[in-house]
C-alpha cells in the first residue's frame, strides 16, 4: 500500500532538514507531481498517491536534497504576476528583481514608450512589464541561445508581444532610442565565498560572475546607455548589495543625474536608478 500525502510530506520534510524551506520545497514538488495546487494537499491528506507519482516524487526528492533548485526541478517560477518557465540555461528570477520591474513602471511615461532589457534571461524582467503595460515597446536581449529560446516560450505562454534579440549588452540596441534601459546583469565577484552555496552551484555562471569585483558587465552598461537614451530616459540596473557607491559613482562618472538608489524588501542597497539628459521625449 502507497504512502499517504501526509506521511510523504512528513518524511519529505525530514530529509529537507538542510534546506531553509523544507515544508514549501515538500510541498510545490509533490504538487507538481499530482498536477494538483497547495489547497489539495491540505484538503485531502490521508489521499494515496498512485505509485507513478511517488516513484516521480521520490526521484524528484533525492535531486532536491542533493541541492538541485526547486525551479529547475520544476521548470516553473513564480515572478511578480507571472509564472515563468526556467531551465538550467537561465538564471532564477529572485523576489527582490521584482524592484526593478516596479521601478521601471514608476518612471516610464504613459503612452507609448520603448524600453530594452538586457540580459533578459527566461523573460522575467521584459514580461512582467509588458504584461502591466502592454503600449510599451519592449525589446530583451540575451546573448544565450538557450535562454532567448526559454524567453520565447514564456512570452508564447503569457500571450504578450516582445521583440527578442541574440546580442550582447548594448549591442542589442542597433541604434535605437529608448525611454527606458533596465538590466540585472553578472554582478558577483570571481572569488566571492557565496559562489557554490544554494542555487548558484547550478545556476550558469555567465549569468552570476563579472570579473574580480563584480562590476564588468555593469561598468560597460553604464558606459554606453547614454547613447541609446532619449533625453530624459533612464537607466536601471540591479547590483550587489555592497556595489551601491561604486555603481552610483559609475553613474555620475558617465553623465547620468538624479542618481539614487533603492532598497530591497530586506533593507539592501539593490538598484540604481539615473537620468540621462533633460526633459522627456
Amino acid at each position: 500500500m502507497t504512502v499517504t500525502i501526509r506521511q510523504w510530506l512528513a518524511s519529505a520534510q525530514a530529509q529537507l532538514k538542510r534546506s531553509p524551506t523544507p515544508q514549501l520545497d515538500a510541498r510545490v514538488l509533490l504538487c507538481h507531481c499530482l498536477g494538483v495546487p497547495h489547497s489539495h494537499l491540505y484538503a485531502h491528506p490521508e489521499n494515496r498517491p498512485d505509485t507513478i507519482t511517488l516513484r516521480e516524487a521520490d526521484a524528484m526528492l533525492a535531486a532536491r536534497v542533493q541541492g538541485q533548485p526547486v525551479a529547475y526541478l520544476t521548470g516553473k517560477r513564480a515572478f511578480f504576476d507571472l509564472e515563468l518557465e526556467v531551465s538550467s540555461a537561465t538564471l532564477i528570477p529572485r523576489p527582490e528583481t521584482e524592484l526593478l520591474v516596479e521601478s521601471a513602471l514608476a518612471i516610464l511615461p504613459a503612452g507609448q514608450a520603448r524600453l530594452a532589457d538586457l540580459g533578459t534571461g527566461c523573460g522575467a524582467i521584459a514580461l512582467a512589464i509588458k504584461r502591466q503595460r502592454p503600449d510599451v515597446q519592449v525589446l530583451a536581449s540575451d546573448n544565450s541561445l538557450p535562454a532567448l529560446a526559454v524567453a520565447a516560450r514564456n512570452q508564447a505562454q503569457i500571450g504578450v508581444r516582445i521583440h527578442l534579440l541574440c546580442a550582447a549588452w548594448l549591442q542589442a540596441l542597433r541604434g535605437g532610442l529608448f525611454h527606458a534601459i533596465v538590466s540585472n546583469p553578472p554582478y558577483v565577484a570571481a572569488a566571492d565565498k557565496h559562489l557554490g552555496a544554494g542555487d548558484t552551484r547550478f545556476e550558469p555562471s555567465s549569468a552570476l560572475v563579472s570579473g574580480p569585483a563584480g562590476l564588468d558587465d555593469l561598468k560597460q552598461i553604464i558606459a554606453h546607455a547614454p547613447s541609446h537614451l532619449l533625453p530624459g530616459g533612464y537607466l536601471l540596473v540591479e547590483h550587489g548589495f555592497n556595489q551601491a557607491p561604486a555603481v552610483r559613482a559609475l553613474y555620475r562618472r558617465h553623465g547620468f543625474h538624479s542618481v539614487h538608489t533603492r532598497n530591497d524588501l530586506a533593507g539592501h542597497p539593490r538598484l540604481c536608478c539615473g537620468q540621462w539628459g533633460t526633459g522627456r521625449a
